[in-house]
């Protein structure tokens, strides 16, 4: 066995953000780059030197060349077993899924989520925890202290392994093991919902869905449990091979960019039910037919039919929510009397809750739902509690949300997004924000008063840690709000994203569009952010 310690120096601009490392590919491919990072994140491990390792990601483009770098760094640094996803495959849940049911130390998820693939595409690189769950901030925190300090990284000199073979190598010292993607997900998955009623609903020949991957890791996770499990038409999940560019698409699941899911579910024959998965199969998007389902109103809406599902049944401890979320899963908690969590944006937030139980549900207005089966948003599981929910029910997505707006209220809510914008124009933005906070409060714009106005901060009710500035807030004494962050997904300029609620509890008011419902509010936000003066854009790129 040969270990070579190759002298390097740092890069300066690895700073992870909310889902760990994001950039274009091209910056991956840069000498050193990848294997910097990847040592970085073993050198700020405590006791990894014997563990077990998972690993794998959503396919895109340079995955299978990064897997193999990984390995051989991992063997070099002492690991004792790594299980990696056959031909380099593992949704981002499945990982979470299998760090936990194999107890591994942790896991590498390579991934840029909902951004485009390709050679000219974006790729990145997060450390999962013991938990299943990303790293916390601690963690990101100290593997970025050691980017910026790293003069050498420890690879194994052997040739590259066959991904595509189930089995075992030996490679040095360090076990391989080459893992069915599907199967233990999939065996989680028949654990928590009634597949037989799931089963007898796609059969009946009385209802229809289509599920979209995307051209994602989804698809063999997808066919594998809807087509085959239960019973679904093949044909059910479209663009289901995993493509290194996504077949030219943008992940991502959302009205834009899903666009032929959503065509076909606005169009005529439209099938009863439609969802959609982003790149490495943590987020959702669900429609009715002709209808839309908002990530929020998800949320509320399982938690409040949450006992109709096997894996609830027993109900739930409490149900969390990222800051710009809507309040809409709040109403939820307090008609069932448990605890409503409001976090920072980032899955990582979570864990602790789910960790002891504070929590059973949680949910991102960014297209992401999960609970505490394992310690990541998780897009396929929202499609199987909907189908459960839907096949208990006998009713249409359509009459299960407007029920539940009839007896919880509407909150309307939307999400615009200025994407690409000049970094130094977007941060100019929010500290002209930040710099009227103080003068907001109590103030009355067009009918509305202002309640509130800050930048978010929260100490985890756990273990006592502390972030701030979370995204500006402006609330407004009818229980509207107006929230303003600058997102860290993206690799491009900035991302302002604009986020807007407006309760109403009239059910005679419910038809509106969002867009007519917020107008208002929009306006104000405009009024006080200058948004076209400092992006130079008059239109979000998209709104959700």
């Amino acid at each position: 066995m040969n270990i070579r310690t190759v002298s390097t120096q740092p890069f300066l601009d690895q700073k992870p953000g909310t889902s760990g490392l994001r950039k274009q590919v091209s910056q991956f491919q840069t000498h050193h780059y990848l294997e910097n990072f990847t040592q970085s994140i073993f050198d700020s491990l405590e006791n990894c030197h014997g563990q077990t390792l998972v690993l794998g990601g959503d396919g895109r483009f340079y995955n299978r060349q990064a897997i193999q770098i990984i390995l051989k760094i991992a063997a070099a640094n002492g690991f004792k077993r790594v299980l990696v996803g056959q031909g380099g495959i593992l949704s981002t849940p499945a990982v979470s899924c299998i760090i936990r049911k194999y107890q591994a130390f942790g896991g590498i998820v390579l991934s840029a989520s909902h951004n485009p693939g390709g050679p000219n595409g974006d790729f990145g690189i997060k450390y999962n925890i013991s938990n299943g769950g990303p790293a916390p901030e601690k963690v990101t925190d100290a593997i970025y202290a050691r980017t910026k300090t790293i003069d050498a990284y420890r690879i194994l000199e052997s040739n590259d392994l066959d991904l595509d073979r189930l089995g075992t190598t030996l490679l040095g010292d360090t076990t391989v093991d080459v893992v069915d993607s599907v199967v233990d997900y999939s065996q989680l998955m028949e654990s928590l919902f009634d597949f037989d009623r799931i089963h007898e609903l796609l059969t009946s020949g009385q209802f229809s869905a289509c599920i979209d991957s995307l051209h994602a890791v989804t698809g063999p996770y997808a066919r594998s449990i809807f087509e085959q499990r239960l019973g679904a038409p093949v044909g059910t999940v479209q663009n289901g091979i995993p493509l290194e560019d996504f077949g030219g698409g943008h992940p991502d699941p959302n009205l834009v960019y899903a666009h032929d899911l959503v065509d076909r579910l606005y169009g005529a024959d439209a099938p009863d039910f439609g969802a959609a998965s982003d790149g490495d199969g943590d987020r959702n998007m669900i429609l009715g037919r002709r209808f839309f389902v908002t990530p929020s109103d998800s949320l509320a809406v399982l938690a409040a039919n949450a006992t109709l599902v096997p894996g609830y049944r027993n109900g739930l401890a409490g149900i969390a929510r990222s800051m710009p979320t809507s309040q809409a899963s709040d109403r939820v908690a307090r008609k069932l009397g448990i605890d409503a969590y409001e976090t920072p944006t980032g899955w990582k937030f979570f864990g602790n809750l789910l960790d002891v139980g504070k929590a059973t549900l949680c949910g991102e207005e960014s297209f992401g739902t999960g609970s505490n089966h394992i310690r990541e948003k998780d897009g396929l599981w929202a499609v199987l509690f909907w189908l459960n929910i839907v096949a208990v029910r006998q009713q249409s997505v359509e009459t299960i949300v407007q029920s539940h707006w009839q007896e919880y209220g509407r909150n309307y809510y939307s999400r615009h997004d200025y994407e690409s914008v000049n970094g130094e124009r977007a941060n100019a933005l929010m500290d002209q924000l930040q710099s009227n906070l103080s003068s907001l409060s109590g103030q009355t714009i067009a009918h509305y008063t202002v309640k509130y106005a800050d930048n978010f901060s929260y100490t985890d009710p756990v273990d006592g840690s502390f972030s701030a500035n979370q995204g500006v807030r402006i609330g407004f004494t009818d229980g509207s709000r107006i929230v303003f962050r600058l997102s860290g997904t993206g690799t491009q300029g900035a991302t302002l994203r604009l986020y807007l609620e407006s309760y109403e509890p009239n059910s005679n008011r419910h038809h509106l569009d969002p867009q007519v419902a917020l107008t208002d509010l929009i306006t104000i936000a405009e009024q006080l952010a200058q948004i076209r003066s400092f992006t130079g854009m008059d239109v979000p790129t998209v709104i959700t």
